[in-house]
């Protein structure tokens, strides 16, 4: 459903601006009619995920208050409000105080109303914005100030809306790709789990008291199953302890390269995870540049999105030789770490003179690879799981199965 700005005069005879879904704006003014509110100008958001700003937005916003988070769907729908308000030719001051009352999220909402009243004492958006580091990031300051900068904060917010509402649109495909071999590995290992801990002791006994000569694989199963049983509180927390230690290394100064040089170089995965680093990269740089944020600023930011050691510090040491005069393209193909189709096209805007355009062309053709991938990726890995489960719930049956049937074959014997 389509999202409209308006402006009216409310019941009390007071001017009023807010934002609201409608099938039309005849629609619209027919809804406010019904509050007591003559519309004197309406503005539809043109945005490609306009509809998320409102009643689907609102469960997200819902369930996130339960954890005390705001999320960046939250986020992009509060960018694409103030865009939308402000394309109507409603005040920053007025905009802001609308926003504040369309939100549900307790900690956005405090956030807005203290950024409200900071532009209200003269206090620039993006200054009041930057108070908030955990709500709005540097990239988003750096193109609010980009906006007021350049008298186009409202076409500069309405950008930052779809570069941020086409993250999260990724972010959800990737998420929505995973949940089913995830739901499938924790089925395999409940079932594993219950096999182990309930199933195999009640079985072991009977063999016990038969006093008989066991397979081999039936005596692994029962060894692992008591190993499991049995000393749980041992080789739980040695797992668990683990896992941490794992966690902490690839984290550390000495870990983290060497375990996201691994991610680049891992069958299947590794390609994904370059596409989606130089996807979110190209189109956080092209966001910034079209927003006016000068080329060695907007590198320094788009930088951090990659989420890849190896693939910042190649663009940290092309900033030193962008600085120099050197090509975007010439410098990142220098590197070998980004595909050449990236580079090639890089190319072809910067002579172009269409740099902003062409990385947007890049981010929406790997977005779309990343999209194949990922379809590829659980096509393969559903089939291959199966399997796996169906090997590892077949040992378990065939190993007890064995001894049962010896044990029938004794008796009639």
């Amino acid at each position: 459903m389509p999202l409209f700005a308006y402006k009216g005069i409310g019941a009390d005879g007071k001017s009023v601006a807010g934002v609201r879904e409608a099938d039309s704006p005849k629609a619209l003014r027919a809804l406010l009619r019904k509050d007591g509110v003559v519309v004197t100008d309406v503005v539809e958001s043109k945005g490609k995920k306009a509809a998320s700003a409102g009643a689907g937005l609102r469960r997200e916003v819902n369930f996130a208050d339960v954890f005390g988070r705001v999320s960046r769907a939250e986020i992009a729908a509060v960018t694409r409000q103030i865009a939308t308000l402000l394309k109507a030719g409603i005040p920053l001051a007025e905009t802001l105080g609308a926003v504040f009352e369309q939100v549900d999220n307790v900690k956005l909402k405090a956030a807005i109303g203290e950024v409200k009243t900071a532009v209200n004492e003269g206090s620039a958006l993006a200054d009041a914005l930057a108070k908030h580091p955990r709500l709005f990031d540097d990239l988003y300051c750096s193109m609010t100030r980009a906006g007021e900068m350049s008298g186009n904060l409202d076409t500069v917010l309405t950008r930052l809306a779809d570069f941020l509402e086409a993250g999260q649109e990724l972010r959800s495909k990737i998420q929505g790709a995973m949940i089913y071999p995830i739901i499938m590995m924790l089925m395999g290992a409940g079932i594993m789990t219950i096999l182990m801990v309930a199933v195999i002791p009640n079985i072991t006994e009977i063999f016990a008291q038969r006093d008989q000569a066991l397979p081999w694989n039936t005596e692994l199963l029962i060894f692992t199953s008591h190993v499991i049983g049995a000393y749980w509180w041992l080789w739980a927390p040695a797992l668990i302890a683990a896992v941490w230690l794992f966690v902490r290394w690839t984290r550390s100064d000495e870990g983290k390269p060497v375990w996201h040089r691994f991610l680049l170089k891992v069958p299947l995965f590794g390609p994904l995870v370059r596409q989606v680093a130089v996807a979110r990269f190209a189109r956080t740089l092209g966001t910034m540049l079209s927003a006016g944020v000068p080329m060695l600023r907007a590198l320094d930011i788009s930088k951090d999105t990659l989420g890849n050691v190896v693939l910042m510090d190649v663009i940290a040491g092309a900033r030193e030789a962008i600085s120099q005069g050197e090509s975007v393209a010439v410098t990142l193909r220098k590197s070998g770490e980004f595909p050449p189709m990236m580079t090639h096209m890089i190319a072809v805007g910067e002579r172009a003179g269409q740099l902003e355009n062409m990385l947007y062309r890049v981010a929406d053709t790997f977005d779309r690879e990343v999209e194949q991938k990922l379809s590829k990726l659980t096509s393969t890995l559903e089939p291959m799981m199966l399997v796996v489960m169906g090997l590892a719930v077949g040992f378990v049956v065939f190993s007890i199965l064995m001894p049962i049937m010896d044990m029938s074959q004794f008796s009639m014997g």
